[in-house]
């Protein structure tokens, strides 16, 4: 008899969460722990390529006249990830690292594309 009502307790409570969650939570956290421990290279080596992709794209769609589908095409390799909008009224680009970064290049007579400055 009691066994009986052990089966019903355990069907009508819980249930065992399968095992693939587990391993997913557990990944889950051990990527977040990674990204946590190598956030500084990672933001620094982000920051550096959006400045540069901002930089690269703005001269040549406000210098060489180029439409910027174009402009994105002299971005390093590696550098997928990285989107380029521009602001044709402001003369400027933004480029963004999902999730990470964005930078802005404006261009100004007499000195050409210019960063914005960087925030602390």
């Amino acid at each position: 008899m009691a066994n009986s009502r052990t089966k019903s307790a355990r069907s009508a409570g819980t249930r065992k969460t399968p095992r693939w969650v587990w391993v997913l939570a557990v990944a889950a956290l051990a990527i977040a722990a990674i990204g946590w421990f190598y956030r500084a290279p990672i933001t620094g080596t982000a920051g550096a390529g959006t400045a540069y992709a901002a930089r690269v794209a703005c001269s040549c769609r406000f210098v060489g006249g180029r439409n910027l589908e174009d402009c994105g095409k002299d971005l390093l390799p590696g550098m997928e990830l990285i989107t380029l909008k521009e602001d044709v009224d402001a003369k400027s680009v933004t480029a963004r690292f999902p999730f990470i970064i964005s930078e802005t290049a404006t261009y100004r007579k007499g000195y050409g594309c210019v960063l914005e400055k960087w925030r602390d």
